[in-house]
């Protein structure tokens, strides 16, 4: 399945006006002409924990955010993603409850991966979990069921022990099924593209990093290709991994994301050089979603290893610092660099990253928008929006720095900057452009400024930034009449 090739919005449920009605309003006015391309809404389902990414149930929206009908009446104007956390579940949904209840008479058991699947006597050895791509100390938690038996269960994700992020046996009939029914839910609401949340994390095998790993993940992501398929969805696989297992993905016919992206853009911006920038776009695949910001943060580690020097990371990474970021970093020894560097994401707005400078900014989200691939807009970064250093304390969570919820009333302040009228003319001229249907090329230009062309039967367009200046120019021709120039 392919994607419609118009820009995306990604949003919260309820960071738009405060739910899913006044996100659909938002679409037919203030936003309108901007997402044809469709709206990724994280997670809407009762949840327990991580905002959303701890589901309770699949089959309901929370009623603090809406409803089905809300999803599908956004579906039928411009299609929807949702997210399918394929490695877990929360730990109070009704299936794991029934399963700390009647321990393993319960008819969920054979859903969750207990220890006794990846070790026979269910006893963790610790030289296996020194190999593994950690995301918290040790990767189980312990239970005790209402029998009185003990039950170690892997928990991949979690801040508190036990997890609130149970991970689910993706081999299991149980679990297939149960992913069956939400996919035929999803296409009854017009939900038309999925995002396959951690699915580099479902395959647990002793003796490896526990991520990703093959053969094994290559049945189980094609079973749910095939699936999709058949319902007319558009999968995206999210994994944060060295760009050469998103290239794998990408050769076999998957859409990936671009977390490359993010990173070089801003070097390219930061440093006022364009090599890097102008490498990378020469040989990435085509097959990506692009974008620059997101709801956890600007990746980093592993997602740039062997493209970009850790030394040369760590002044990017400290530019960002400077400018009010804060950091995630990798838990996994065998995941830092020689010298010591575990920055995983940078957590920051991408305005604050670039000093709050509008034309650099636009500079930016003008390089996205010309990067081939379906580009996704963050609601943060479509209203230019600034570190939430409130939020961060309030909830003592780094990601909140870049999750602020807008009124109403801000966002209407929010649409009557420059800044913000000026992205939108560009997200509008990117949807309305044929040439973004053809042919793309990156010119040659010197190491201070980046050009970027479309072209397609008698349309054109380039993209020139001169680094120096963030001057942006856009040039438009179609056939022999005059061609239309204007600044970002």
């Amino acid at each position: 399945m392919k994607p419609a090739n118009r820009v995306q919005l990604i949003t919260y449920p309820d960071s738009l006006g405060g739910n899913l009605a006044a996100l659909r309003q938002l679409l037919g006015t203030t936003f309108s002409g901007l997402f044809p391309g469709g709206v990724h809404i994280l997670p809407p389902y009762p949840s327990s924990g991580d905002r959303g990414f701890a589901p309770l149930d699949y089959g309901r929206i929370d009623p603090r955010f809406g409803t089905w009908e809300d999803i599908a009446d956004i579906g039928a104007t411009c299609g929807v993603m949702l997210d399918v956390m394929v490695n877990h579940m929360s730990r109070r949904s009704v299936q794991f409850q029934d399963v700390l209840n009647n321990g393993r008479q319960s008819p969920y058991a054979d859903m969750f991966l207990t220890l006794d699947k990846i070790w026979p006597d269910g006893r963790p050895v610790q030289a296996d979990i020194e190999k593994m791509f950690l995301r918290r100390p040790v990767p189980y938690s312990v239970f005790t069921a209402g029998d009185g038996t003990e039950l170690k269960v892997w928990t991949t994700f979690g801040k508190t022990d036990p997890s609130e992020q149970i991970d689910l046996d993706v081999k299991s009939p149980l679990t297939r099924q149960y992913f069956r029914d939400i996919f035929e839910r999803f296409r009854v609401h017009r939900v038309n593209m999925v995002r396959l949340d951690a699915i580099g994390y479902v395959i647990k095998k002793p003796g490896t990093s526990c991520f990703f790993v093959e053969p094994d993940i290559w049945e189980f992501m094609d079973w749910m290709a095939e699936l999709a398929d058949r319902l007319g969805i558009v999968l995206l696989p999210e994994v944060h991994a060295h760009y050469s297992i998103q290239y794998k993905l990408a050769q076999r016919g998957f859409w990936i994301y671009d977390f490359i992206l993010p990173f070089i853009v801003l070097d390219a911006l930061v440093s006022r050089s364009s090599g890097l920038l102008r490498r990378y776009l020469q040989n990435r695949p085509s097959n990506q979603f692009t974008m620059l910001d997101c709801h956890d943060g600007i990746p980093v580690k592993p997602d740039l290893d062997d493209l970009v020097d850790p030394r040369h990371a760590r002044r990017v990474v400290d530019h960002c610092l400077a400018r009010g970021a804060n950091l995630s970093r990798v838990l996994s020894e065998s995941h830092r660099s020689p010298d010591g560097f575990d920055v995983h994401q940078i957590r920051c707005t991408y305005y604050d990253a670039l000093g709050r400078d509008d034309d650099a900014y636009l500079a930016a989200r003008a390089i996205q928008l010309f990067t081939p691939g379906i580009p996704q807009i963050y609601y943060v970064g479509l209203l230019a929006g600034e570190n939430d250093e409130a939020a961060v304390k309030e909830r003592g969570d780094g990601r909140e720095i870049n999750r602020h919820n807008y009124t109403m009333e801000e966002i209407d302040a929010a649409v009557r900057r420059s800044v913000v009228q000026r992205l939108f003319r560009l997200i509008r001229f990117r949807n309305a452009c044929e040439a973004f249907d053809g042919a793309f090329r990156v010119l040659e230009t010197g190491d201070r400024e980046i050009g970027l062309k479309w072209t397609k039967d008698d349309q054109s367009c380039v993209l020139h930034v001169d680094l120096d200046t963030c001057r942006t120019e856009v040039r438009f021709a179609q056939g022999a009449g005059k061609e239309e120039r204007w600044v970002v």
